[in-house]
């Protein structure tokens, strides 16, 4: 099973759509779960996303004026997963904060947006957070990488597999690859 995590597309307000080279990246890997944590902006990013994987969780970001929900849960292998743009944490991706959300919605993995720049961090509680960043690179209210990012997640013989991928001149490049053990999973997912 596999898990592509995306955000802050900001289509078409700041960019007028995912670079070529993304946009052919993610359409020829066969995700069986597609997760957008906002700020979409526009309901096309939603009908590329479909046609991307077999099923779709998006949520509202502060840019959206969609009728998307603020959060979303499902469940992939035993891994319980949750997604929340962000937005309402300050500093933006402060880890404590995002914390306390998915304590309070029961997961074990995390998927927010809002910063731009991606990042994954393992806390405390043994919570896996998960920030893709940016797919079309576009500019934030903090800034951001500028650097068009997802990630990759699956399942692995000891927990969950998370790949960050950046686009690098014309490529996509994976850039960085952690396992971890989310709370609430067994030692072992299938």
């Amino acid at each position: 099973m596999r898990v592509l995590a995306v955000s802050d597309t900001h289509i078409p307000e700041r960019a007028s759509w995912i670079p070529r080279e993304v946009e052919e990246f993610v359409s020829g890997r066969g995700y069986d779960v597609v997760v957008h944590a906002g700020d979409l902006v526009d309901e096309s990013v939603i009908d590329f996303l479909r046609g991307v994987g077999r099923e779709v969780y998006v949520v509202r970001g502060n840019m959206d004026y969609l009728r998307l929900p603020r959060y979303a849960k499902f469940e992939v292998g035993g891994v319980v997963f949750g997604v929340f743009h962000g937005d309402g944490v300050y500093p933006r991706g402060s880890i404590p904060q995002l914390s306390r959300v998915a304590v309070k919605l029961g997961v074990g993995v995390l998927i927010s947006g809002h910063t731009h720049a991606p990042f994954v961090a393992y806390d405390k509680v043994g919570v896996v957070h998960v920030n893709p960043g940016s797919l079309t690179g576009v500019w934030g209210g903090w800034g951001g990488s500028g650097v068009p990012s997802l990630i990759e997640v699956s399942l692995g013989r000891g927990g969950v597999l998370v790949e960050l991928y950046e686009l690098e001149g014309s490529r996509v490049v994976r850039k960085g690859f952690w396992e971890y053990v989310p709370r609430g999973s067994s030692s072992r997912v299938p």
